[in-house]
Protein backbone atom coordinates (compact mmCIF):
# COMPACT_ATOMS: atom_id res chain seq x y z
CA UNK A 1 0.00 0.00 0.00
CA UNK A 2 1.02 3.76 -1.07
CA UNK A 3 1.64 6.44 1.73
CA UNK A 4 0.29 9.50 0.64
CA UNK A 5 2.82 12.37 1.31
CA UNK A 6 1.20 15.56 2.94
CA UNK A 7 1.09 18.16 1.27
CA UNK A 8 3.27 20.23 3.77
CA UNK A 9 5.85 18.01 3.62
CA UNK A 10 5.68 17.61 0.13
CA UNK A 11 9.64 17.93 -1.70
CA UNK A 12 10.51 22.08 -2.30
CA UNK A 13 13.66 21.42 -4.19
CA UNK A 14 14.86 20.97 -7.74
CA UNK A 15 15.22 17.25 -8.87
CA UNK A 16 18.38 16.78 -10.88
CA UNK A 17 19.49 13.04 -11.98
CA UNK A 18 17.47 11.04 -9.32
CA UNK A 19 18.24 13.15 -6.55
CA UNK A 20 16.27 16.12 -4.50
CA UNK A 21 18.64 19.17 -4.25
CA UNK A 22 18.51 22.77 -3.52
CA UNK A 23 19.29 25.25 -6.31
CA UNK A 24 23.08 25.95 -6.49
CA UNK A 25 22.73 30.02 -5.50
CA UNK A 26 20.68 28.70 -2.02
CA UNK A 27 17.74 31.02 -3.23
CA UNK A 28 14.31 30.33 -3.02
CA UNK A 29 11.15 31.88 -3.96
CA UNK A 30 7.53 32.13 -2.29
CA UNK A 31 4.68 30.05 -3.11
CA UNK A 32 1.10 32.06 -2.09
CA UNK A 33 -2.00 30.69 -1.47
CA UNK A 34 -4.66 32.74 -3.59
CA UNK A 35 -7.02 32.74 -1.09
CA UNK A 36 -5.46 34.69 1.68
CA UNK A 37 -1.91 35.68 0.14
CA UNK A 38 -0.33 33.73 2.51
CA UNK A 39 3.09 31.56 2.00
CA UNK A 40 2.68 27.60 1.36
CA UNK A 41 6.35 26.84 0.52
CA UNK A 42 9.54 28.51 -0.33
CA UNK A 43 10.99 26.74 -3.58
CA UNK A 44 14.44 26.42 -5.07
CA UNK A 45 15.44 28.45 -7.64
CA UNK A 46 17.28 26.60 -10.61
CA UNK A 47 20.59 28.66 -11.50
CA UNK A 48 21.48 28.43 -15.42
CA UNK A 49 24.45 25.89 -13.99
CA UNK A 50 21.01 24.28 -11.69
CA UNK A 51 19.69 23.57 -15.55
CA UNK A 52 23.09 22.54 -17.51
CA UNK A 53 22.88 19.89 -14.98
CA UNK A 54 19.21 18.80 -15.96
CA UNK A 55 19.84 18.78 -19.72
CA UNK A 56 23.09 16.58 -19.15
CA UNK A 57 21.34 14.43 -16.81
CA UNK A 58 18.41 13.58 -19.30
CA UNK A 59 21.38 13.10 -22.05
CA UNK A 60 22.91 10.80 -19.99
CA UNK A 61 19.97 8.62 -19.21
CA UNK A 62 18.42 8.78 -22.92
CA UNK A 63 20.46 6.04 -24.29
CA UNK A 64 19.46 3.51 -21.07
CA UNK A 65 15.65 4.68 -21.14
CA UNK A 66 15.05 4.37 -24.92
CA UNK A 67 16.62 0.85 -25.38
CA UNK A 68 14.02 0.10 -22.07
CA UNK A 69 11.58 -2.23 -23.21
CA UNK A 70 8.23 -0.85 -24.08
CA UNK A 71 6.51 -2.80 -21.53
CA UNK A 72 9.14 -1.82 -18.76
CA UNK A 73 8.01 1.75 -19.71
CA UNK A 74 4.52 0.85 -19.38
CA UNK A 75 4.82 -0.74 -16.05
CA UNK A 76 6.60 2.45 -14.65
CA UNK A 77 3.54 4.51 -15.95
CA UNK A 78 1.05 2.02 -14.64
CA UNK A 79 2.42 1.88 -11.19
CA UNK A 80 2.30 6.15 -11.43
CA UNK A 81 -1.52 5.95 -12.11
CA UNK A 82 -1.98 3.59 -9.15
CA UNK A 83 0.19 5.90 -6.91
CA UNK A 84 -1.44 9.29 -7.74
CA UNK A 85 -4.95 7.22 -7.88
CA UNK A 86 -4.70 6.28 -4.74
CA UNK A 87 -3.67 10.01 -3.01
CA UNK A 88 -5.99 11.94 -5.78
CA UNK A 89 -6.94 13.93 -2.65
CA UNK A 90 -3.44 15.11 -1.77
CA UNK A 91 -3.00 15.72 -5.24
CA UNK A 92 -5.94 18.00 -5.31
CA UNK A 93 -5.03 19.60 -1.66
CA UNK A 94 -2.10 20.78 -2.91
CA UNK A 95 -3.57 22.41 -6.36
CA UNK A 96 -5.73 23.85 -4.45
CA UNK A 97 -3.68 25.78 -1.98
CA UNK A 98 -0.90 26.78 -4.60
CA UNK A 99 -3.67 26.83 -7.84
CA UNK A 100 -6.53 28.86 -5.98
CA UNK A 101 -8.85 26.40 -7.81
CA UNK A 102 -12.29 25.05 -5.99
CA UNK A 103 -11.88 21.43 -4.38
CA UNK A 104 -14.33 20.24 -7.47
CA UNK A 105 -12.10 21.61 -9.83
CA UNK A 106 -9.08 20.15 -8.55
CA UNK A 107 -10.50 16.72 -7.55
CA UNK A 108 -11.51 16.43 -11.53
CA UNK A 109 -8.09 17.61 -12.53
CA UNK A 110 -6.36 15.02 -10.52
CA UNK A 111 -8.35 12.52 -12.16
CA UNK A 112 -7.69 13.72 -15.30
CA UNK A 113 -4.19 14.15 -14.92
CA UNK A 114 -3.47 10.89 -13.75
CA UNK A 115 -5.38 8.97 -16.46
CA UNK A 116 -2.26 10.19 -18.84
CA UNK A 117 -0.40 7.68 -17.25
CA UNK A 118 -3.07 5.02 -17.70
CA UNK A 119 -3.71 5.61 -21.26
CA UNK A 120 0.26 5.87 -22.17
CA UNK A 121 1.12 3.21 -20.10
CA UNK A 122 -1.56 1.62 -23.01
CA UNK A 123 0.42 3.51 -25.91
CA UNK A 124 4.08 2.42 -25.34
CA UNK A 125 3.20 -0.86 -25.82
CA UNK A 126 1.73 -0.09 -29.39
CA UNK A 127 4.17 2.13 -31.27
CA UNK A 128 2.85 1.87 -35.06
CA UNK A 129 5.47 0.70 -37.84
CA UNK A 130 4.81 -0.41 -40.78
CA UNK A 131 6.42 -2.88 -43.63
CA UNK A 132 5.67 -2.96 -47.27
CA UNK A 133 6.65 -3.91 -50.75
CA UNK A 134 7.69 -0.87 -53.04
CA UNK A 135 5.74 -0.86 -56.46
CA UNK A 136 9.03 -1.04 -58.32
CA UNK A 137 9.50 -4.71 -56.00
CA UNK A 138 12.76 -4.29 -55.85
CA UNK A 139 13.02 -3.40 -51.85
CA UNK A 140 11.16 -3.74 -49.00
CA UNK A 141 10.09 -0.16 -47.02
CA UNK A 142 10.28 -0.97 -43.05
CA UNK A 143 8.91 1.82 -41.26
CA UNK A 144 9.47 2.47 -37.69
CA UNK A 145 9.91 4.88 -34.97
CA UNK A 146 12.29 6.00 -32.44
CA UNK A 147 12.60 8.38 -29.62
CA UNK A 148 12.83 11.90 -30.44
CA UNK A 149 15.64 12.68 -27.49
CA UNK A 150 15.91 14.77 -24.90
CA UNK A 151 12.36 16.77 -24.47
CA UNK A 152 12.05 19.96 -22.89
CA UNK A 153 8.44 20.21 -21.25
CA UNK A 154 6.96 23.78 -19.87
CA UNK A 155 3.64 23.70 -18.23
CA UNK A 156 0.63 26.57 -17.03
CA UNK A 157 -0.40 27.53 -13.45
CA UNK A 158 -3.79 27.02 -14.76
CA UNK A 159 -4.07 23.21 -15.08
CA UNK A 160 -0.68 22.60 -12.91
CA UNK A 161 -1.13 18.24 -12.91
CA UNK A 162 -3.03 17.87 -15.94
CA UNK A 163 -0.35 19.90 -18.16
CA UNK A 164 2.17 17.91 -16.46
CA UNK A 165 1.45 14.61 -17.43
CA UNK A 166 -0.39 15.19 -20.63
CA UNK A 167 3.61 15.88 -21.62
CA UNK A 168 5.14 13.79 -19.01
CA UNK A 169 3.25 10.24 -20.07
CA UNK A 170 3.73 10.41 -23.86
CA UNK A 171 7.15 11.19 -23.21
CA UNK A 172 8.51 8.44 -21.56
CA UNK A 173 6.31 6.10 -22.66
CA UNK A 174 8.00 6.69 -26.34
CA UNK A 175 11.30 6.44 -24.23
CA UNK A 176 12.16 10.23 -24.19
CA UNK A 177 14.21 11.71 -20.93
CA UNK A 178 12.85 15.02 -20.01
CA UNK A 179 13.31 18.28 -18.30
CA UNK A 180 10.06 19.63 -16.88
CA UNK A 181 9.69 23.45 -15.93
CA UNK A 182 6.46 23.89 -14.16
CA UNK A 183 5.03 27.68 -13.65
CA UNK A 184 6.36 29.54 -10.93
CA UNK A 185 2.56 30.00 -9.15
CA UNK A 186 2.48 26.27 -8.99
CA UNK A 187 5.85 23.99 -8.56
CA UNK A 188 4.48 21.87 -5.85
CA UNK A 189 2.29 20.07 -8.17
CA UNK A 190 5.18 19.24 -10.27
CA UNK A 191 7.04 18.01 -7.46
CA UNK A 192 4.47 15.93 -6.18
CA UNK A 193 4.05 14.10 -9.72
CA UNK A 194 7.95 14.02 -10.14
CA UNK A 195 8.38 12.33 -6.52
CA UNK A 196 5.36 9.67 -7.94
CA UNK A 197 7.18 8.92 -10.84
CA UNK A 198 10.24 8.30 -8.54
CA UNK A 199 8.58 6.02 -6.63
CA UNK A 200 6.80 4.14 -9.50
CA UNK A 201 10.71 3.34 -10.98
CA UNK A 202 11.77 6.06 -13.30
CA UNK A 203 15.51 5.57 -13.38
CA UNK A 204 17.73 8.82 -12.50
CA UNK A 205 18.17 11.29 -15.10
CA UNK A 206 15.46 10.11 -17.02
CA UNK A 207 13.24 12.98 -15.40
CA UNK A 208 14.50 15.75 -14.10
CA UNK A 209 12.69 19.00 -12.47
CA UNK A 210 13.97 22.74 -12.83
CA UNK A 211 12.20 26.20 -11.61
CA UNK A 212 14.76 29.04 -13.28
CA UNK A 213 13.90 32.70 -12.38
CA UNK A 214 13.94 34.34 -14.28
CA UNK A 215 12.94 32.27 -16.55
CA UNK A 216 13.17 33.15 -20.33
CA UNK A 217 16.95 33.14 -20.40
CA UNK A 218 17.22 29.87 -18.56
CA UNK A 219 14.63 28.28 -21.18
CA UNK A 220 16.72 30.00 -24.18
CA UNK A 221 19.79 28.50 -22.65
CA UNK A 222 18.25 24.69 -22.27
CA UNK A 223 16.85 24.87 -25.91
CA UNK A 224 20.26 26.17 -27.11
CA UNK A 225 21.78 22.76 -25.43
CA UNK A 226 22.81 20.47 -27.63
CA UNK A 227 21.02 17.44 -26.23
CA UNK A 228 17.74 18.92 -26.12
CA UNK A 229 15.46 17.49 -29.53
CA UNK A 230 12.01 18.53 -28.53
CA UNK A 231 10.13 21.26 -26.50
CA UNK A 232 6.45 21.05 -25.61
CA UNK A 233 5.00 24.02 -24.58
CA UNK A 234 1.59 24.81 -23.16
CA UNK A 235 1.10 28.63 -22.74
CA UNK A 236 0.29 32.04 -24.54
CA UNK A 237 0.58 32.64 -27.90
CA UNK A 238 2.83 35.58 -27.75
CA UNK A 239 5.57 33.35 -25.34
CA UNK A 240 5.06 30.40 -28.06
CA UNK A 241 6.17 32.85 -30.98
CA UNK A 242 9.43 33.64 -28.84
CA UNK A 243 10.27 30.15 -28.25
CA UNK A 244 9.18 29.20 -32.10
CA UNK A 245 12.04 31.60 -32.41
CA UNK A 246 14.54 29.65 -30.57
CA UNK A 247 13.47 26.91 -31.44
CA UNK A 248 14.48 27.94 -34.85
CA UNK A 249 17.93 28.66 -34.40
CA UNK A 250 18.36 24.82 -33.91
CA UNK A 251 15.60 23.15 -35.73
CA UNK A 252 14.29 21.80 -32.23
CA UNK A 253 11.00 20.06 -33.16
CA UNK A 254 8.43 22.06 -31.18
CA UNK A 255 4.77 21.28 -29.89
CA UNK A 256 2.69 23.82 -28.51
CA UNK A 257 -0.73 23.92 -27.35
CA UNK A 258 -1.05 27.71 -27.24
CA UNK A 259 -3.70 30.46 -26.61
CA UNK A 260 -7.67 30.63 -26.94
CA UNK A 261 -10.32 32.79 -27.27
CA UNK A 262 -13.15 29.60 -27.57
CA UNK A 263 -16.85 30.47 -29.48
CA UNK A 264 -20.09 29.16 -27.51
CA UNK A 265 -23.00 29.78 -30.15
CA UNK A 266 -26.93 28.98 -29.20
CA UNK A 267 -28.42 28.03 -31.88
CA UNK A 268 -32.33 28.21 -32.44
CA UNK A 269 -34.27 25.49 -30.85
CA UNK A 270 -31.62 24.77 -28.07
CA UNK A 271 -32.18 23.08 -25.37
CA UNK A 272 -31.87 25.79 -22.77
CA UNK A 273 -31.31 23.43 -19.79
CA UNK A 274 -28.80 21.50 -21.43
CA UNK A 275 -27.41 25.20 -22.87
CA UNK A 276 -26.96 26.87 -20.11
CA UNK A 277 -25.97 23.41 -18.23
CA UNK A 278 -23.25 23.31 -20.75
CA UNK A 279 -22.16 26.68 -21.14
CA UNK A 280 -21.58 26.57 -17.19
CA UNK A 281 -18.91 24.32 -17.43
CA UNK A 282 -17.71 25.54 -20.86
CA UNK A 283 -17.17 29.04 -19.01
CA UNK A 284 -16.69 28.27 -15.42
CA UNK A 285 -14.86 25.58 -15.25
CA UNK A 286 -11.62 26.18 -13.57
CA UNK A 287 -12.91 29.90 -12.48
CA UNK A 288 -12.68 30.40 -16.37
CA UNK A 289 -9.09 29.85 -16.36
CA UNK A 290 -8.83 27.67 -19.21
CA UNK A 291 -7.14 28.11 -22.82
CA UNK A 292 -10.41 26.20 -23.72
CA UNK A 293 -12.92 28.52 -21.49
CA UNK A 294 -15.72 29.31 -23.96
CA UNK A 295 -15.24 33.32 -24.15
CA UNK A 296 -16.93 34.75 -26.70
CA UNK A 297 -21.00 33.31 -26.61
CA UNK A 298 -23.13 34.27 -29.27
CA UNK A 299 -26.81 33.50 -28.55
CA UNK A 300 -29.68 33.74 -31.69
CA UNK A 301 -31.95 36.40 -30.81
CA UNK A 302 -35.27 33.94 -30.38
CA UNK A 303 -33.42 32.38 -27.44
CA UNK A 304 -31.13 35.02 -25.96
CA UNK A 305 -33.46 36.42 -23.59
CA UNK A 306 -34.47 33.24 -22.13
CA UNK A 307 -30.40 32.15 -21.87
CA UNK A 308 -29.57 35.26 -20.47
CA UNK A 309 -32.30 34.97 -17.31
CA UNK A 310 -31.85 31.66 -16.67
CA UNK A 311 -27.52 31.83 -16.82
CA UNK A 312 -27.84 34.77 -14.47
CA UNK A 313 -29.91 32.86 -11.99
CA UNK A 314 -27.40 29.49 -11.99
CA UNK A 315 -24.13 32.24 -11.80
CA UNK A 316 -26.06 34.61 -8.89
CA UNK A 317 -26.30 30.75 -7.14
CA UNK A 318 -22.70 30.35 -7.21
CA UNK A 319 -20.89 29.78 -4.29
CA UNK A 320 -17.65 31.51 -4.73
CA UNK A 321 -15.07 30.98 -1.33
CA UNK A 322 -11.68 28.91 -0.93
CA UNK A 323 -11.18 25.53 -2.46
CA UNK A 324 -10.46 24.16 0.52
CA UNK A 325 -14.12 24.63 1.23
CA UNK A 326 -15.33 22.25 -0.45
CA UNK A 327 -18.97 23.46 -0.66
CA UNK A 328 -17.96 26.06 -3.28
CA UNK A 329 -18.16 25.95 -6.71
CA UNK A 330 -15.63 28.51 -7.97
CA UNK A 331 -12.24 29.48 -6.30
CA UNK A 332 -9.89 31.80 -6.15
CA UNK A 333 -7.51 32.72 -9.32
CA UNK A 334 -4.07 32.50 -9.38
CA UNK A 335 -3.08 35.67 -8.16
CA UNK A 336 -4.56 39.12 -7.08
CA UNK A 337 -3.07 40.12 -10.85
CA UNK A 338 -5.02 38.03 -12.23
CA UNK A 339 -7.69 39.34 -10.81
CA UNK A 340 -7.10 42.81 -11.75
CA UNK A 341 -6.88 42.05 -15.03
CA UNK A 342 -10.15 40.59 -15.41
CA UNK A 343 -11.58 43.38 -13.08
CA UNK A 344 -9.87 45.84 -15.87
CA UNK A 345 -11.77 44.16 -18.47
CA UNK A 346 -14.89 44.00 -17.32
CA UNK A 347 -14.25 48.12 -16.69
CA UNK A 348 -13.89 48.19 -19.98
CA UNK A 349 -16.39 45.98 -21.64
CA UNK A 350 -19.02 48.23 -19.16
CA UNK A 351 -17.41 51.45 -20.75
CA UNK A 352 -17.88 50.22 -24.27
CA UNK A 353 -21.46 49.88 -23.60
CA UNK A 354 -22.14 46.44 -22.10
CA UNK A 355 -24.77 45.91 -18.95
CA UNK A 356 -23.81 43.91 -16.45
CA UNK A 357 -26.41 41.27 -15.38
CA UNK A 358 -24.53 39.83 -12.51
CA UNK A 359 -21.13 40.07 -10.71
CA UNK A 360 -18.52 42.69 -11.72
CA UNK A 361 -16.84 42.54 -8.40
CA UNK A 362 -13.55 42.02 -7.13
CA UNK A 363 -13.03 40.48 -3.78
CA UNK A 364 -10.95 42.77 -1.09
CA UNK A 365 -9.07 40.47 0.32
CA UNK A 366 -8.26 37.29 -1.51
CA UNK A 367 -8.01 36.74 -5.69
CA UNK A 368 -11.25 36.46 -5.95
CA UNK A 369 -13.83 37.78 -8.96
CA UNK A 370 -17.70 37.40 -8.75
CA UNK A 371 -19.00 35.14 -11.46
CA UNK A 372 -20.00 38.16 -14.39
CA UNK A 373 -22.90 37.95 -17.04
CA UNK A 374 -22.24 41.26 -19.98
CA UNK A 375 -25.12 42.13 -22.65
CA UNK A 376 -24.60 44.16 -25.09
CA UNK A 377 -21.22 42.86 -25.64
CA UNK A 378 -20.40 43.26 -29.67
CA UNK A 379 -18.55 41.66 -31.71
CA UNK A 380 -14.88 42.60 -32.02
CA UNK A 381 -15.00 44.82 -28.67
CA UNK A 382 -12.43 44.46 -26.51
CA UNK A 383 -13.99 41.66 -24.14
CA UNK A 384 -14.89 39.64 -26.95
CA UNK A 385 -11.58 40.09 -28.83
CA UNK A 386 -9.77 39.07 -25.32
CA UNK A 387 -8.94 35.67 -23.66
CA UNK A 388 -10.77 36.31 -20.38
CA UNK A 389 -9.08 33.72 -18.44
CA UNK A 390 -11.50 34.28 -15.47
CA UNK A 391 -15.11 33.73 -14.21
CA UNK A 392 -16.99 36.35 -17.10
CA UNK A 393 -19.76 35.57 -19.84
CA UNK A 394 -19.58 37.97 -22.39
CA UNK A 395 -23.28 37.40 -25.16
CA UNK A 396 -23.08 38.97 -28.31
CA UNK A 397 -26.88 38.93 -29.66
CA UNK A 398 -27.55 37.20 -33.43
CA UNK A 399 -29.95 36.97 -35.91
CA UNK A 400 -28.51 34.90 -39.03
CA UNK A 401 -26.79 31.60 -38.13
CA UNK A 402 -23.90 32.55 -41.11
CA UNK A 403 -22.76 35.52 -39.06
CA UNK A 404 -22.36 33.62 -36.14
CA UNK A 405 -20.28 31.25 -37.86
CA UNK A 406 -18.32 34.16 -39.48
CA UNK A 407 -18.02 35.94 -36.21
CA UNK A 408 -16.99 32.86 -34.13
CA UNK A 409 -14.23 32.22 -37.60
CA UNK A 410 -12.85 36.02 -36.93
CA UNK A 411 -10.44 35.24 -34.45
CA UNK A 412 -6.55 34.47 -34.76
CA UNK A 413 -7.03 31.62 -32.29
CA UNK A 414 -8.68 27.83 -33.16
CA UNK A 415 -8.36 25.86 -30.14
CA UNK A 416 -11.72 24.89 -29.40
CA UNK A 417 -15.44 25.96 -30.14
CA UNK A 418 -18.90 25.24 -28.51
CA UNK A 419 -21.87 24.97 -30.04
CA UNK A 420 -25.95 23.90 -28.74
CA UNK A 421 -28.50 23.05 -30.79
CA UNK A 422 -30.52 20.36 -32.51
CA UNK A 423 -27.66 17.93 -33.25
CA UNK A 424 -28.28 18.30 -36.42
CA UNK A 425 -27.90 21.80 -36.91
CA UNK A 426 -25.28 22.29 -34.44
CA UNK A 427 -23.23 19.43 -36.36
CA UNK A 428 -23.38 21.64 -39.40
CA UNK A 429 -22.43 24.25 -37.61
CA UNK A 430 -19.56 22.34 -36.01
CA UNK A 431 -18.02 21.57 -39.24
CA UNK A 432 -17.98 25.23 -40.55
CA UNK A 433 -16.03 26.32 -37.62
CA UNK A 434 -11.99 26.84 -37.78
CA UNK A 435 -11.21 25.15 -34.79
CA UNK A 436 -9.20 21.98 -33.74
CA UNK A 437 -11.79 20.96 -31.02
CA UNK A 438 -16.04 21.56 -31.42
CA UNK A 439 -17.96 20.07 -28.42
CA UNK A 440 -21.45 19.54 -29.67
CA UNK A 441 -24.03 20.12 -26.66
CA UNK A 442 -21.41 19.48 -23.98
CA UNK A 443 -19.26 22.21 -21.97
CA UNK A 444 -16.20 19.69 -21.66
CA UNK A 445 -14.11 17.89 -24.57
CA UNK A 446 -11.07 17.21 -22.68
CA UNK A 447 -9.95 13.42 -22.75
CA UNK A 448 -6.51 11.63 -22.94
CA UNK A 449 -7.95 9.22 -25.31
CA UNK A 450 -8.32 12.40 -27.75
CA UNK A 451 -5.74 14.58 -29.81
CA UNK A 452 -6.04 18.10 -28.11
CA UNK A 453 -5.14 20.55 -30.10
CA UNK A 454 -6.02 23.55 -32.54
CA UNK A 455 -5.41 25.73 -35.51
CA UNK A 456 -3.84 29.24 -36.71
CA UNK A 457 -2.27 30.56 -33.49
CA UNK A 458 -3.23 28.08 -31.14
CA UNK A 459 -0.80 26.25 -31.24
CA UNK A 460 1.37 22.88 -33.31
CA UNK A 461 0.46 19.26 -32.99
CA UNK A 462 -1.38 17.76 -30.53
CA UNK A 463 -1.72 16.11 -27.12
CA UNK A 464 -3.10 13.10 -25.87
CA UNK A 465 -4.34 10.07 -28.12
CA UNK A 466 -2.63 7.97 -30.19
CA UNK A 467 -1.35 11.39 -32.19
CA UNK A 468 -0.17 12.21 -28.44
CA UNK A 469 2.89 9.51 -28.53
CA UNK A 470 3.90 10.86 -32.32
CA UNK A 471 4.87 14.03 -31.28
CA UNK A 472 8.11 12.39 -28.86
CA UNK A 473 8.56 10.02 -31.84
CA UNK A 474 11.21 10.25 -34.98
CA UNK A 475 9.73 8.08 -38.14
CA UNK A 476 12.79 6.48 -40.03
CA UNK A 477 12.72 4.62 -43.21
CA UNK A 478 14.67 1.44 -43.77
CA UNK A 479 15.33 0.33 -47.35
CA UNK A 480 15.81 -3.48 -47.92
CA UNK A 481 16.58 -5.20 -50.94
CA UNK A 482 13.67 -7.10 -51.88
Amino acid sequence: MTTAIEPTTVFRDLYIDGAWRPGSSGERFPVLDPADGSTVAEFAVATPEDCDAAVAAAAAALPAWSATAPRVRSEILRRAWEILTAEADVLAELMVRENGKSWADAKAEAGYATEFFRWFAEEAVRIPGDWRLSPAGDKRIVVTHRPIGVSLLITPWNFPAAMATRKLAPALAAGCTTVLKPARETPLTAAYLVDALERAGVPKGVVNLVTPVPTGPAVARMLAAEPVRKLSFTGSTEVGRELLKVCADRVVNPSMELGGNAPLIVLPGADLDQAVEGAFLAKMRNGGSACTSANRFYVHDSVHDAFVERMTARLRATKVGPGLDRGNELGALVSVGERDKVARLVDTAKAEGATIEVGGAASEHGAFYSPTLLTGVAHGSTINATEIFGPVTAVVRFTDVDDAVAQANDSEFGLIAYVFGEERAAMQVATRLDAGMVAVNRGVVSDPAAPFGGTKQSGLGREGAGEGILEFLETQYIAVTA
